[in-house]
């Protein structure tokens, strides 16, 4: 028995190790009433610089000698979105695959967040078979956003997969919903239940609003969870501008990317960022009780969601998309 558990061990080691450096949890628990600093201006501080760096680049390249080969020498779409990615996630390689965990540690280092160890969490009493990437990486720490206390994990989340939710919109044609039901997918199998046994819907709910983030870049399609008067004054936070003196200069009309400065992280997040509010699913229910007992441990009185009024709000946000973001514990609350 013990050889077979360790084979099995190796095979998911092997195949799923790309997978489990994705896949992090976080404990919203454990230190849920610790006082944290909210971080929302200091996220807004790392972010704005890397985005006007972003758009400071996507114009040095297409000002380039070898931009107007294409075709299209100034305010391309496709040099733009890869700064962008380069400068937000700090990355050259940005454009070859998913940076979300490189951009929670480099965050580490700049939130003063929470860190605790396995095994001190709501998580101790899960061996390796149940959830392989929990005992393969730390915890995510865990920051008060805004109120809320939300994991470092779902800022990869909102940048990262946000960003594979846009591809599919943007590029590959799909529709929203069908990007949405890849982020159940991704809960379903390599970055959920397959690698941790946890399903989190709040991972889901970052996804969703990273997809707002990067549809408001340009603007192009209306944001879905902006009402009709709301979309009319939402403004991109890049656009494509003439730049008078220099097209005077070269005696050709230039053009070039001005980044507004308006992005604020506020303007996204929520409770259902929150796992104690947007509670997880577990794979079987051998792992479901073994962190419910340590929960209840903690908190005799506990019940999802601890901010029910959160859900509520939630709910009214996401409208006819909450049942895909929303854990039914949370879309039944209040």
């Amino acid at each position: 028995m013990k050889t077979m558990a360790r084979l099995l061990l190796r095979l998911l080691t092997t195949g799923l190790l790309a997978s489990a450096v994705q896949a992090a949890e976080v404990d919203s628990i454990t230190a849920r009433n610790l006082e944290l600093a909210d971080v929302v201006d200091t996220v807004n501080g790392v972010i704005h610089p890397r985005l006007a760096q972003g758009v400071a680049n996507a114009n040095a390249r297409d000002a380039g000698w070898l931009a107007g080969l294409d075709g299209e020498r100034f305010c391309d779409e496709g040099r733009l979105f890869t700064e962008l990615r380069k400068a937000i996630f700090q990355s050259h390689t940005a454009a070859l695959g998913l940076k979300g965990y490189d951009l929670d540690l480099q965050l580490r280092e700049v939130l003063q967040g929470h860190a605790l160890a396995l095994d001190a969490s709501i998580y101790r009493d899960l061996d390796y078979l149940e959830a392989f990437s929990v005992h393969l990486k730390e915890l995510s720490e865990l920051v008060n956003l805004g109120g809320y206390r939300v994991g470092l994990d779902k800022f990869g989340h909102f940048f990262a997969q946000g960003w594979q939710y846009f591809v599919l919109t943007a590029l590959d044609g799909e529709t929203l919903e069908q990007a949405l039901a890849l982020g159940w997918q991704q809960e379903q199998g390599r970055y959920g239940y397959l690698t941790t046994g946890i399903f989190s819907y709040a991972d889901l709910a970052a996804n969703f609003n990273g997809w707002r983030f990067w549809n408001r870049i340009l603007l192009r399609d209306r944001d879905p969870l902006s009402g009709f008067v709301e979309n009319l004054f939402l403004r991109p936070y890049v656009s494509c501008e003439i730049r008078l003196f220099d097209s005077i200069r070269q005696r050709t009309l230039v053009r070039a990317w001005r980044y507004h400065g308006n992005f604020n992280i506020a303007d996204y997040v929520d409770g259902a960022w929150d796992e104690g509010n947007n509670c997880n699913s577990y794979r079987t229910p051998i792992i479901q009780d073994k962190i419910l007992a340590r929960i209840r441990r903690i908190r005799r009185d506990y019940a999802c969601p601890l901010q029910p009024q959160a859900c509520v709000e939630a709910r009214g946000k996401y409208g006819i998309y909450a049942r895909q973001v929303l854990h039914l514990q949370c879309l039944s609350a209040g």
